[in-house]
């Protein structure tokens, strides 16, 4: 019989609709969150959160293999088509056939969500250099736009890296923040946020890293095409070094420094003047 599950969204709550999979005996046509409910003329099945019931799920996971448990968190996190689907049928697999499974990679319950992953980890790894944050009165502050949701994966890279710093990095896409306080972290949804006008000295280091930008090309090996392939257009949005004049005007009230020339910078040195951003935090 054809049944959808309905549940709260959240990684334990879709373990809880694989837990009453076995119990009821059904296999799911479809997976529904609260937040994205669709009419359908098939009988629907709330499925409540039961941490008990997640928990036993991923220790099953975990006995077959502590790599299956790892691509089922991390393929909830991507951006797939019916990702829900795709993650049951890879656990049924798993269940069924046990760890040679993870070895057949062209399996048709493998393969698709291998695939997700990786792009998951390819975005997480270009975001951990595509990130840029802004100095506010000694909080740092960054936006960007990822397909998956790149936070709780990002959030170690971070964390670790500014220990000691307060810092916020908002997820446009899915409408989260991670906010950091030394010693502390949360991921929190956060409906809208809107940066503020830097100041005069912020103003002045968003100059000064778009001129670095600049400054290193080399002229005549400018390649559009390779710099669409090292760094997509997509992530441009939230860079530094791709906004518009408005972007690098200082908040009103507060007195514009001028940025070096690009004279200066070739004078001071190019690391040297990276070096010195990178230790004020503001980058």
């Amino acid at each position: 019989m054809e049944v959808v599950y309905r549940y709260d969204g959240s990684f334990e709550g879709f373990l809880c609709c694989v837990f009453d999979s076995y119990v009821n005996k059904e296999r799911p046509s479809e997976f529904q969150d609260e937040t994205h409910l669709v009419q359908t003329l098939f009988p629907v099945r709330w499925v409540g959160t039961d941490p008990r019931h997640a928990r036993r799920i991923l220790v099953s996971l975990e006995k077959i293999d502590p790599w299956a448990q790892e691509l089922v968190a991390k393929g909830f996190l991507t951006c797939a088509p019916d990702r829900e689907m795709l993650l049951y049928r890879f656990i049924r697999a798993l269940y069924d056939v046990g760890k040679p499974l993870l070895r057949q990679l062209s399996d048709e319950a493998v393969w698709p969500l291998l695939k997700a992953v990786r792009h998951l980890d390819g975005e997480v790894h270009l975001l951990k250099g595509f990130t840029r944050f802004s100095d506010f009165e000694g909080v740092l502050a960054g936006e960007i736009r990822p397909k998956n949701r790149v936070l709780p994966l990002l959030r170690g890279h971070f964390c670790d890296r500014m220990y000691n710093e307060t810092f916020l990095l908002y997820d446009r896409a899915h409408r989260e923040a991670l906010v950091h306080q030394p010693g502390k972290w949360a991921i929190l949804p956060l409906e809208e946020f809107k940066m503020a006008a830097p100041s005069a000295e912020e103003a002045q280091y968003r100059r000064l890293w778009k001129r670095f930008y600049d400054t290193i090309e080399i002229r005549e090996r400018h390649n559009p095409k390779l710099r669409r392939t090292n760094m997509p257009q997509r992530y441009w949005e939230t860079m530094t070094e791709f906004q518009d004049e408005s972007y690098f005007t200082a908040q009103a009230g507060t007195e514009e420094l001028p940025a070096p020339s690009r004279k200066e910078i070739k004078t001071q040195g190019g690391e040297g003047a990276r070096a010195n951003h990178w230790q004020t935090g503001s980058r």
